[in-house]
């Protein structure tokens, strides 16, 4: 199988990197880190959520930060929204695109949204409706798409029943969420092969997370089969609270962006600009950052021998 000649890089460090943060992140700073994000050449970046403030403290001040944001020509700065008031909110705050998020058990939904998969469906049916009578473009995102810390294993065809039913609610596209980083690259063929059996391969996205070190090799399967849309957190941030403590979350959007440079795929991304915008926002998070790139300091750097007199070499 050929791999694609392009991929979009679909950046959610500034919602879901930062939606799990301890520390108090300043406004200001969310929007120069967006800001940062917009000068590395993302052409979409997942701005904040429009959430009731009580769920997800961190991103309270979405209102503030969205319309505070330089917004790039051709770039596309979509935000998560739960419900018909969240959606209000982003309009009100200038958002022209949205997403909305369904786990594909019960067991995650009742957890996280408290209802049932079918009732949240039907609430995503309002926001989505709604939306699209705006003119806004919409997402559909399959939490918990391949294993789900409550019910354990997940069906592909559960999987791929929720992505469809998602697809039939409008979204444009479907981002597939390895949310708690269980996936091998064996559970992303069989979980493609369920769902491109009712989904065109040009509407499904890949959302992997790097908790186990598996999501640039679950990565690859997916541009393998296709696959033309990854999201990625600069900094590695973000992931599921639910992974255990410490476990890494988010691939980092770093180690795609080398990763992809290396196979050749063209993105539009610079490394250096990725790297200076995760090294802003890890000033703030006070802790440090999973991205080996961003440890490794980026390209590999060519030096001198040991004891070498590079003058006299000259």
């Amino acid at each position: 199988m050929t791999l694609p000649d392009r991929v979009t890089i679909v950046e959610v460090g500034p919602r879901d990197g930062l939606q799990n943060e301890a520390a108090r992140i300043p406004t200001e700073v969310k929007v120069g880190f967006i800001d940062r994000l917009t000068a590395a050449g993302l052409a979409v970046i997942e701005a904040t959520s429009f959430v009731h403030p009580a769920a997800v403290p961190q991103l309270a001040d979405a209102d503030e930060v969205y319309p505070r944001i330089g917004r790039a020509p051709g770039v596309r700065y979509p935000v998560l929204v739960p419900t018909p008031r969240g959606l209000e909110r982003a309009i009100a705050a200038g958002a022209d695109e949205m997403a909305v998020v369904i786990g594909a058990t019960d067991a995650f939904n009742q957890a996280n949204l408290r209802r049932t998969r079918e009732a949240a469906l039907a609430d995503a049916a309002i926001v989505v409706a709604t939306a699209r009578e705006r003119g806004m473009r919409t997402r559909g995102y399959v939490s918990v798409a391949f294993g789900c810390p409550y019910a354990g294993e997940v069906a592909p065809a559960t999987t791929a029943g929720t992505a469809e039913r998602l697809l039939d609610l409008g979204c444009e596209d479907i981002s597939l969420g390895d949310t708690i980083g269980a996936a091998t690259p064996a559970d992303v063929e069989r979980v493609l092969d369920a769902v491109l059996q009712r989904l065109p391969i040009d509407r499904i996205g890949l959302h992997a997370h790097d908790t186990r070190g598996q999501a640039l090799a679950n990565v690859l399967v997916a541009l393998r089969r296709g696959v033309t849309v990854i999201d990625s957190s600069a900094g590695g941030l973000g992931g599921c609270p639910f992974a255990g403590p410490g476990a890494a979350g988010n691939l980092a959007t770093e180690d795609l962006v080398y990763f992809l440079d290396g196979m050749g795929i063209e993105h539009g991304v610079h490394l250096d600009g990725v790297l200076a915008a995760s090294a802003f926002i890890a000033g703030h998070v006070g802790h440090g950052l999973r991205s080996q790139t961003f440890l490794a300091g980026g390209r590999p750097v060519t030096r001198p021998l040991p004891g070498t007199d590079v003058d006299a070499a000259v």
